[in-house]
């Protein structure tokens, strides 16, 4: 028996990187875990590793997230964990080399997907009195770099959009956490088209078990605590704000 056992989760980019890791740390803690993403010849092999189940789906469609939910309660009865961790740089250049598709697609994937997957679980959480919502951003939502203002912008939106949340939610024991993650050794760079860390700098980057681990802790933690928003930094990354 798992410590999570008994819960059910739902993991969105689950199917590589720090969903991968999400999704494996909350499996061997017990939970039935669900992961979503767009690709469902990745998720089906990131589930047979990992023992989770999928269901593909586009988070940025509300119609997707209903028949996830449905599909997802439909096996459980309820949700008990929501993670949203889908994310992608997309495009990260000047905001006047930016073409409006890009700008739509990145506040589409790191911003409005988790909007719509919270409006359909707040209710289930609030029925059942219980649950917990981790919301997965940026250190870009705290710092300021060229190129990355369109990423930021909806990193730092879904910030605040977790704080207000949690206001809401606090009332019927749901709980609502910010994590906020830095430099990982999963594919964002190479998704991005930037140059990838080198092997040394990637070793000593954020593994996607370290971030599984963190999300079971957040997890697990006595019902009447919440942490409002957790920031996770490598130490080989040197820190050079604004």
């Amino acid at each position: 028996m798992g410590v999570l056992s008994g819960k059910t989760a739902v993991v969105t980019g689950g199917s590589s990187g720090f969903g991968a890791g999400m999704s494996e740390a909350l499996c061997e803690a017990g939970a039935v875990v669900w992961i979503t993403g767009r690709n469902e010849e990745r998720l089906g092999t990131a589930a047979e590793k990992t023992g989770a189940r999928y269901f593909a789906a586009d988070i940025r469609d509300g119609s997707g997230w209903d028949k996830l939910i449905n599909a997802v309660t439909g096996k459980t009865g309820g949700i008990d964990i929501l993670v949203n961790n889908a994310g992608g740089g997309v495009r990260i250049a000047p905001l006047e080399d930016q073409q409006d598709d890009d700008i739509e697609e990145s506040i589409g994937v790191n911003l409005t997907g988790a909007l719509l997957g919270c409006r359909r679980v707040a209710p289930i959480m609030k029925k059942q009195r219980a649950g917990t919502i981790i919301n997965v951003s940026s250190v870009c939502a705290r710092e300021a770099w060229p190129g990355w203002s369109v990423y930021s912008a909806a990193k730092a939106g879904l910030v605040q959009f977790s704080r207000c949340l949690y206001t809401e939610l606090r009332e019927y024991g749901v709980r609502v956490t910010s994590l906020i993650p830095s430099w990982g050794a999963t594919n964002f760079l190479t998704s991005a088209g930037l140059k990838p860390f080198d092997d040394d700098t990637k070793s000593k980057a954020i593994k996607p078990g370290d971030i599984g681990a963190l999300v079971v802790t957040i997890c697990t933690l006595p019902p009447h605590l919440v942490i409002e928003d957790m920031t996770v930094w490598p130490l080989v990354q040197e820190i050079v704000p604004l």
